[in-house]
């Protein structure tokens, strides 16, 4: 079962927040959709000669917002934006770097006028560096940040990971600062720019392979569903087709595991104590879960290991996710509606908070939805709306 969204009716994190959505794709979208589900006023903006195309990926992406239609190269759109961006707190933006200062729109150009401005600027390697020129997407960055190298077989070609880590990771962390740079601002009164390449993201997450390598001098290579260090912990087929996670990883749960299995000879087995000996032993315990685990079905399973307290679970396709009911319990399956007129199944509000939760105001916008009603709120009267869109400026 899925849920209609929550409508964010109690006050919002970041109610009174103004958000410019300058950007494209996925990563600037979804950095400032994450600040609209918590309260602020996000406007979309794009061009009126080339709106972006209303997918699946739009409409999740950009839930939330308001849009509107502006011609940065157009003198009077060009007007008409920096007045906007003259009430905001936050630009989101992932032209390549120097699109915006070759316009006249650079974020020190518009702090002229609104010295508070906060500027979260995205691109494939940042604003700085040999590469910052360069062109990048999520699976370049992916290529770039060393995730891609260690995913896969070890006898194969490295595979890109299944999600669009890097894009959907570094919308993360650029909602994350730009709350740091709200917070910076109540004592400097003054904005600054945030600086994000895309590549960024996953090698803040790669863990301890830089240490790893500075001590030793050698890349982890790729080792399929193994993670080097970390035992029991695989990927297992049951009797009925489906996959099985079992991560059993410290000392108790490892005994629980053994003791589960009807073999807990196996805690005292010299070939797996003391903690190095299992590490090195890795595949030899794997061998050994892996003909438990195929005796039964997926269901029996679980049902031992649960009842044993041992962290386990299905590989999950979409499909298991909404029909789970733990997922409907977190609100993690929601049905929302979408530009294109018809209701899309989406993923729910992360995270969760107790006093200012997160809610949904409204569904991703179509071109120019709410042109008449954000420029007047700047001041503009219908006859300027209409003259502005004669000019070719919205």
């Amino acid at each position: 079962m899925t849920k209609e969204p929550p409508t964010g009716s109690l006050p919002g994190a970041l109610d009174g927040v103004r958000v410019i959505n300058a950007g494209q794709i996925i990563a600037g979208p979804f950095t400032a959709t994450l600040l609209a589900e918590f309260g602020a006023d996000v406007i979309k903006v794009e061009s009126p000669e080339n709106p972006a195309v209303r997918t699946v990926q739009f409409a999740q992406d950009h839930r939330g917002q308001r849009g509107v239609t502006i011609n940065l190269r157009h003198p009077e759109g060009k007007a008409l934006f920096q007045k906007l961006a003259s009430t905001a707190d936050i630009l989101v933006e992932n032209f390549r770097p120097g699109a915006l200062e070759r316009l006249g729109l650079s974020p020190d150009e518009l702090r002229d006028e609104n010295p508070g401005l906060i500027a979260i600027r995205i691109s494939g390697y940042g604003q700085t560096g040999p590469y910052r020129d360069r062109t990048g997407f999520d699976r370049v960055a992916l290529g770039f940040s060393g995730m891609t190298y260690v995913t896969g077989d070890e006898d194969r070609p490295p595979v890109r990971p299944g999600y669009f880590v890097a894009d959907y990771g570094t919308g993360i962390f650029a909602a994350y600062g730009a709350v740091l740079a709200l917070r910076a601002r109540e004592t400097t009164g003054r904005g600054q720019d945030i600086d994000l390449g895309l590549f960024e993201a996953p090698w803040r997450m790669s863990g301890t392979h830089l240490p790893n390598y500075g001590l030793s001098g050698e890349n982890r290579e790729r080792a399929g569903n193994y993670y080097p260090g970390v035992v029991p912990a695989e990927q297992f087929e049951t009797s009925d087709g489906h996959h099985l996670i079992i991560n059993a990883t410290t000392q108790r749960p490892f005994e629980r595991l053994c003791e589960a299995m009807g073999q807990p000879e196996l805690i005292t087995d010299p070939r797996f104590t003391p903690r190095e000996a299992l590490v090195a032993n890795a595949h030899a315990i794997h061998d050994i879960i892996r003909p438990w685990v195929a005796k039964r079905t997926l269901e029996e399973n679980l049902k031992i290991l649960d009842e044993a307290a041992v962290p386990c679970t299905k590989v999950y396709a979409t499909s298991d996710i909404v029909a789970d009911p733990h997922y409907e319990a977190r609100d993690q399956v929601l049905t929302v509606d979408s530009p294109m007129g018809e209701q899309l199944l989406q993923p729910g509000i992360v995270p969760r908070l107790t006093e200012t939760p997160g809610g949904i105001p409204r569904r991703a916008p179509k071109p120019g939805e709410h042109n008449a009603e954000v420029f007047t709120e700047l001041g503009c009267s219908p006859e300027d709306i209409e003259a502005l869109r004669t000019a070719g400026a919205i």
